[in-house]
Parts: C-alpha cells; sequence; structure tokens
C-alpha cells in the first residue's frame, strides 16, 4: 500500500520501486480474479471461493454494469471481498496530476482541422513539459501531421516529425509550410533498423499515444541515442510483436507476473462514452456472440471458448437464426435439429449482463496494471540514467490513457542496466 497522502504524489525516484513492487504484490496475488475473461467463461474460477459475491453479480441488470462499469470501485452494497479489493486497488492507483504551466496562446490557427478531443489532449500534454532546460529541437515520434508538434514550437526551436504514412507526412509539411514554422516532415517506420539514425541528442522526444511497440522503440533508441529529455503518454499496451509481454525494467524482469496479450488489453477495456445508437448496436453484437458461444459448445459438444472472426455491422440485420447458421457455416460447424431460437437469443442477453457485471471485479485491476506497465517504463528509463516523473496530464474523460511520463537526464549522469 501506498503511504497515506499518495493520492497527491507524483511518483518520482525511489517513490517509482516502491509503488511497482507494491503493484506486482497485488496483481499477482489476485491474477486468478483478473486473468480469466468473463465473456470466454461460463464460470470463472474465483466464483467457487466468493459464491456471494459471483450470486450477487449475477443477479444485477445490464443497466447497472453500465452505471458501475467506469468507477466500479465506488460499488458500495457488493458482498466481500469486493469492497477490500476495490480500496487497495484505488489507493495503488493514485498518481497526481503533473504540474501545469500556462501554454502561451499560438499565433496561429494550429487546430483547424483536428477533432476537438484531440486538441484538448494536445493542449493538456503539451501544458505539462516542464524540463529543467528548454528544449532546442522538438523530436515528434508517429506524429501523424504533426499537430502536437506545431502546438510546441517556440521561438527559434525546431522540429522534426517521423510518421509512417506518406499522406499524413505530406499533409503535415503542408500545414508547416503554411504557417512558416521550423518543421521538418520524414517519413520513417520507427520500427526498421534505419529508425536510429533519425534520432540525435539534441532531440527531445515527444509520443502522445504512440502505441505499444511503438513508444517502447522511442524510449530504447532515445537513451541509447543521449538524449536528454523526453515526454511520453504510452498506448495500447497489447499492440506488441510477441506472444508475451517482454520486461523492461531490473524489477520486472524479477516478477513472477506472466502477461498474455490478453491480459495486455485489460487497460483498455474500459469502454467510451458512445451514443444510444452506438450502445444498442455493441449490445446486440455482443449478446449474440454469447448466444452463439452457447449453441457452439452443444455442437462440439466441448465446454471450451470458440473464437469468431470480427463480423461486419450488417450481420446484425440479419435474423438471429440466420446469423448463427451462417457463422455456424464460417467455423465449420453444423446446426443439428431445430435450435429453439428465440430461447437462445434471450439467454444470450442474459449472460450479457452477467458478463457486463462479473467485468466489474477485473474492472478493479484496469488501472492497476496499467500503472504496473507505466511504471516498468519508468524504472527502465532511470535505470538508463533519467530522472522520471510519472504523473497525470488530463483527467480520465478526455481520455483514460492518461499517464504521462517525463524523463530528464542530468548532465554527467550514467546509465546502468
Amino acid at each position: 500500500m501506498p503511504a497515506k497522502g499518495a493520492e497527491s504524489e507524483v511518483l518520482t525516484g525511489e517513490t517509482l520501486l516502491a509503488r511497482f513492487m507494491a503493484l506486482d504484490a497485488f496483481l499477482t496475488e489476485h491474477q486468478a480474479l483478473w486473468k480469466p475473461r468473463p465473456f470466454t467463461h461460463l464460470q470463472l474460477p474465483w466464483e467457487t471461493s466468493h459464491p456471494e459475491l459471483a450470486q450477487w453479480l449475477r443477479q444485477r441488470s445490464l443497466q447497472a454494469a453500465e452505471n458501475d462499469h467506469h468507477q466500479p470501485w465506488l460499488i458500495e452494497d457488493a458482498p466481500a471481498p469486493f469492497a477490500q479489493w476495490a480500496a487497495t486497488a484505488r489507493a495503488l492507483s493514485a498518481v497526481a496530476e503533473l504540474p501545469a504551466s500556462l501554454l502561451k496562446a499560438s499565433t496561429h490557427r494550429l487546430n483547424v482541422d483536428v477533432p476537438g478531443r484531440k486538441w484538448q489532449q494536445i493542449e493538456a500534454f503539451a501544458s505539462r513539459l516542464n524540463f529543467t532546460t528548454k528544449p532546442t529541437h522538438w523530436l515528434d515520434w508517429c506524429a501523424g501531421k504533426g499537430h502536437l508538434g506545431r502546438r510546441l514550437l517556440r521561438d527559434v526551436q525546431h522540429l522534426t516529425c517521423l510518421e509512417h504514412d506518406p499522406m499524413l507526412v505530406a499533409a503535415g509539411q503542408q500545414l508547416s509550410q503554411r504557417h512558416n514554422l521550423p518543421a521538418m516532415h520524414l517519413q520513417q517506420d520507427v520500427l526498421a533498423p534505419d529508425a536510429a539514425q533519425a534520432i540525435q541528442p539534441e532531440h527531445t522526444p515527444i509520443a502522445l499515444h504512440a502505441c505499444g511497440d511503438l513508444h517502447v522503440r522511442l524510449m530504447h533508441l532515445a537513451s541509447a541515442a543521449g538524449c536528454a529529455q523526453m515526454a511520453i503518454a504510452p498506448c495500447c499496451y497489447n499492440r506488441i510483436s510477441t506472444a508475451r509481454y517482454q520486461p523492461l525494467s531490473d524489477a520486472a524482469s524479477q516478477s513472477s507476473l506472466q502477461l498474455s496479450l490478453d491480459d495486455l488489453g485489460l487497460p483498455l477495456s474500459e469502454t467510451v462514452t458512445a451514443g444510444a445508437r452506438v450502445r444498442r448496436q455493441r449490445d446486440k453484437s455482443m449478446a449474440r456472440r454469447l448466444a452463439f458461444d452457447l449453441l457452439q459448445r452443444q455442437i462440439r459438444r466441448s465446454d471450451d471458448y470458440l473464437p469468431t472472426p470480427s463480423l461486419p455491422n450488417a450481420w446484425l440485420e440479419k435474423p438471429f437464426a440466420h446469423y448463427c447458421t451462417d457463422l455456424a457455416a464460417l467455423k465449420n460447424l453444423s446446426i443439428v435439429g431445430s435450435p429453439d431460437w428465440d430461447q437462445l437469443e434471450a439467454a444470450g442477453y442474459q449472460r450479457l449482463a452477467e458478463v457486463r457485471n462479473l467485468e466489474l471485479v477485473r474492472g478493479l485491476f484496469r488501472r492497476p496494471l496499467e500503472l504496473w506497465l507505466v511504471l516498468d517504463r519508468a524504472l527502465f528509463l532511470s535505470q538508463k540514467g533519467y530522472e522520471v516523473r510519472l504523473g497525470i496530464f488530463c483527467e480520465a474523460p478526455l481520455t483514460p490513457r492518461n499517464l504521462l511520463l517525463l524523463a530528464e537526464r542530468q548532465p554527467h549522469a550514467t546509465a546502468c542496466g
């Protein structure tokens, strides 16, 4: 457990390792709660140990699950030990906002053609980049059109934007030229061997929501190049080329926690706010998949989940019986007899309510696992000689991926590990 007052802490120095170790112990002890996915199990392993909690969750409505999805730790009337898990998870996840500085108003209309939410994220990210030494050359990693880098440019600073998509490179270069800014937009696959040549010691790399391997690659290359500073807001921890998570720091390497791609997807399982039509469509799709899961278990005489491919939305317009027979054919299964389609469809919706409520237990571990992953990155950078600050740069409704790493290497710092 973090010390009293951890709610107001930006994590730095020794607190990075202390929090990581506490999270590691909590996640390891309770992995039987958060690793199995309710969507793929008819009964979860932990239900036999906590039957009262399981029964309570299973009898709740779908609407109740929806109401509690974003903040499951606020549920007050769940049977024990839900409240205990929730309190520990919340305490271990507590991280303060990084100090913000007032951004100078842009002298150009840089937010044109940028979606409002994305521009708010850029503003929030940019306001937290308080370094001891003022950057002279920003390096916007996986830059898209370079909106973030352009927003940061001040006085005599320069900007280099690296982006893989040639259309975005061209569009970004055109925007920078239109505003007469000292920016260079380069087409670069940042995972390619030659990406190392694009990073220079004088660069200050920035990455706002570069996925998985992309931001990990940046940390490796920037630290090797001798960059004095960097700022990274990680995203999509499951977008990696390996089947399992590869720890970065010594502390994570010594952990017994083994993370699959499914596990790495847990921090991203928080659904975004959507309109009523999108929610109905999502629920219908999930209920049908859960109903088909019941059917395929009968057909195959197996209690194992059978993965099915993503289907076009047009499939939801099919009558339910046609949906199931077509999906069965897609999986080379033959439906025997005449199933009671109405009963099966109703069972799918009942399972949907149960699954969503059972997922509230997993939901308690979303943020602890994400913080464990970001702390692994922070500790890696510490081993490379950086002083690291870890905090949040905006409120969760703007983006749940709101953790930001600020790394600054002091003069004559030596790397280890």
